[in-house]
């Protein structure tokens, strides 16, 4: 487990390297690279997104088993911090952690270098939902729900200090470590023991309905029910452990894809104070 002085230190690096590289090849590059420009960091990004592959480590469903993502070279980046948050278009890259109907609870691993997946665990114990989850389900790269800041909209509960979960709706059962282009629709502001985690709706743009839905009515219209779905699935999903259910602020209902948006800014700009070591880091990989 790389500590927080060592994997600052790495992203440090890795963004003076990345900046040096865009200034003298950009003019070079080839049209289908996807450039990122980090506000402050003068960083641009030379990763494909659609050479991005998962690879796994170990066997599924035990302690050791992760899986990485690797560039066209073979290479392992971090799905949280390497990824570009924005696709072009008005779209996001989501990065897959749960295929829907599968209920292993995987996540990225925050604390570890290259941040993989990785099942999660409670007192040694591999964890699992008590069903499955409906939709594939996710991560925004480049985001942090920050644990010191106080959302005045949502009761001023403070971030959970993980990326900004994504509850994706389209047909398609996607894979564990898929890098997909979505497009936000609206958000739902769950409290989950106090803590704030924000769930962002989206649509895979290669979803055959994609074009159909651009906001939250049109959610509803498309795939009825579906909102009310994902609060109650979000809800629930603990009670069968014996805990309360989770709660959800902003008069329990989902936002617009505007105030969504809004979210999706915060919590980057949050990314970018960590990654730039403006808050601290504590036990958070950021190589």
């Amino acid at each position: 487990m790389a500590t927080a002085v060592t994997a600052s230190a790495t992203a440090a690096t890795r963004f003076t390297r990345l900046a040096g590289i865009g200034l003298r090849r950009s003019s070079c590059r080839p049209r289908t690279a996807v450039r990122f420009q980090r506000p402050g960091l003068t960083t641009t990004a030379l990763l494909r997104p659609t050479e991005l592959k998962p690879k796994d480590q170990g066997q599924p469903e035990t302690l050791d088993y992760r899986v990485f993502l690797v560039d066209g070279g073979g290479r392992k980046v971090s799905p949280w911090h390497d990824v570009p948050l924005r696709a072009g278009d008005g779209a996001f890259h989501f990065i897959v952690e749960i295929p829907k109907e599968s209920s292993a609870k995987m996540e990225v691993a925050t604390d570890e270098a290259y941040t993989p997946i990785k099942q999660d665990t409670k007192k040694g114990n591999l964890r699992y939902y008590p069903y499955n989850i409906n939709w594939n389900y996710g991560l925004l790269p480049q985001t942090w729900e920050d644990p010191t800041a106080a959302n005045a909209d949502v009761e001023g509960a403070l971030g959970d200090n993980d990326p900004v979960d994504v509850v994706e709706i389209g047909e398609r059962r996607a894979n564990i470590g898929d890098v997909l282009r979505v497009k936000p629709l609206a958000a739902l502001a769950m409290i989950d023991e106090g803590e704030l985690d924000w769930k962002i709706v989206a649509i895979s743009l290669d979803d055959p309905k994609a074009s159909l839905v651009n906001d939250v009515d049109d959610v509803e219209e498309h795939f009825p029910g579906t909102l009310t779905a994902i609060r109650d699935w979000f809800r629930d999903y603990k009670i069968p452990d014996g805990k309360p259910a989770n709660r959800f602020g902003l008069g329990n209902k989902p936002t617009s894809k505007e105030y969504a948006l809004k979210v999706i800014e915060e919590t980057n700009e949050s990314w970018e104070k960590l990654v730039k070591r403006k808050i601290p880091a504590g036990e958070l990989s950021l190589a």
